[in-house]
């Protein structure tokens, strides 16, 4: 069914990387089930292919999904680094870099004119006026107002208001942004640095040295991933012990790999320590500080920081978490986080109810080759209950491009008679007008079809994902 290659990777970490390679037409039973197990469990799965290279076109994106599972995009260039649901805006994640003693840029936040009274004690030579949203590009955007550029600077204060005027209450529209933009609720002003020299840090969690791991590199300010696979000696990484934590050694043998110089070293070398009490003490999964900026005036400054946080540890780090953004969320993904389900909106029309991250790409990529469009990605996990089903079709049929819904479970730890009486609930509940098909297999499901015969409901069966996809497309065409 599947076959696993160990290939040499020099960009990588670690010493190799695994491609597990699933074969056409074998996506089905056994293996979604080892599939499954794969995803969830699985420590050294880097890169999943589903279909042989020349039908990669046909692939759903799996970026979206990185989010969500993002043990399952693990792409091993520079570092496994995690992407967790909680965001932060830049001026949020330099509050907390300031708190733990970080050198950062001075700074200010502004929702509009009313707040002009916090630049009366804000003196500085040049001001850097920054929209903040949850988006990159944002010096090259455009607002939907007409204002042009996110970013901007000026050494004239009486300018500053003005700006943050245009960009408050406006959408800004950037490459990383829906197409009409994310609306601007706030503003941050902040000193504008003269920065001699850029360099690289970041703090992650690795699983191949099962703690954290810090990478370096001397140039900063630039994609860190071209540098590892175009000039790898520039990489630095240092596994650190989660017992001991950084020394001082550690931290300064980084801070001369940075190419700091004299005093310097001292200087950076206590800043990589303060970064790294922060990165255990708020549960990070990534610290990342692009650049780390050396001053003319002889100072070290983390000028841009992206934190991500162990969504294990909310329930000890409640304030950190109670700042979380959703402007740019869509509605359905937070009611699906309300009730433990895996949502991400698409752009198709044929709704997904799946379980299991594996099964739910899969069946996305097979109503794909067979000339669907899947509509979301839903994952109602592994200890799915009746009331889970009612709100997954009720957030499923809130949009209106769905025009289908396709229910594929595979029952290992799921009870496929307890999806199938939610099924039901959910149908009559909500009043149900779009064609169904429901394929199941597994623990009980001799039951659930029982369940769902005897229901008296339009519902179209089916014995395997490929008929379940051929059968939801044909439905809408």
């Amino acid at each position: 069914v599947m076959t696993a290659q160990k290939r040499q990777n020099k960009n990588s970490i670690g010493k190799h990387s695994w491609f597990w390679c699933v074969r056409e037409s074998c996506l089905d039973r056994l293996s979604c089930f080892l599939l499954r197990c794969l995803f969830l469990q699985s420590e050294l799965l880097i890169s999943l292919q589903f279909f042989p290279v020349s039908n990669f076109h046909t692939m759903t994106s799996l970026a979206q999904l990185s989010r969500v599972y993002p043990r399952l995009l693990a792409v091993r260039k520079a570092a496994v680094v995690a992407s967790r649901n909680l965001n932060l805006l830049e001026y949020q994640s330099k509050k907390l870099l300031e708190q733990s003693g970080v050198a950062i840029q001075a700074f200010r936040v502004l929702e509009g004119r009313k707040d002009e009274d916090v630049l009366k004690d804000f003196n500085v030579n040049e001001y850097v006026v920054k929209a903040q949203i949850l988006a990159g590009g944002r010096g090259k955007g455009h607002f939907d107002n007409g204002f042009k550029g996110g970013v901007h600077i000026t050494k004239d204060r009486s300018k500053v208001i003005p700006l943050v005027e245009k960009m408050v209450g406006a959408k800004l529209i950037t490459k990383q942004t829906p197409k009409d933009g994310i609306l601007v609720k706030s503003v941050m002003v902040a000193d504008s640095i003269n920065i001699v020299r850029e360099t690289y840090l970041s703090i992650v969690m690795d699983r191949e040295h099962n703690g954290p791991v810090l990478i370096a590199s001397p140039a900063g300010g630039m994609d860190i991933e071209a540098v590892a696979e175009e000039t790898p000696e520039k990489i630095k990484t240092v596994p650190i012990s989660i017992l001991a934590g950084i020394s001082r050694a550690q931290a300064e043998d980084v801070a001369r790999f940075l190419e700091f110089k004299g005093p310097l070293v001292q200087t950076a070398a206590t800043e990589i320590e303060k970064l790294y009490s922060l990165f255990q003490k708020v549960d990070c999964t990534q610290i990342e500080i692009n650049p780390l900026a050396e001053t003319d005036d002889g100072r070290v400054i983390s000028v841009d920081a992206k934190l991500n946080f162990d969504d294990n540890a909310e329930f000890r780090q409640k304030d950190i978490f109670a700042m979380e953004v959703h402007e740019d969320t869509d509605p359905k993904e937070i009611e699906a986080s309300k009730y433990n389900l895996n949502y991400i909106a698409m752009e198709g029309n044929i709704g997904c109810l799946v379980n299991g991250a594996g099964l739910a790409m899969a069946t996305m990529d097979i109503i794909k080759l067979n000339g669907g469009a899947p509509a979301n990605f839903l994952d109602v996990g592994g200890n799915v209950k009746e009331d889970q089903v009612l709100k997954a079709f009720q957030i499923l049929t809130s949009d209106q491009n769905v025009k289908a819904i396709l229910v594929n479970v595979f029952g290992g730890i799921v009870n496929c008679a307890t999806i199938a009486n939610g099924i039901v609930n959910a149908t009559k509940v909500i009043g149900l007008r779009v064609p169904l098909v429901v394929r199941l297999e597994g623990t009980n499901v001799n039951a659930a079809k029982k369940i769902l015969q005897e229901s008296g409901l339009e519902i179209e069966s089916a014995q395997d994902l490929d008929e379940a996809a051929k059968k939801a497309v044909k439905a809408i065409s």
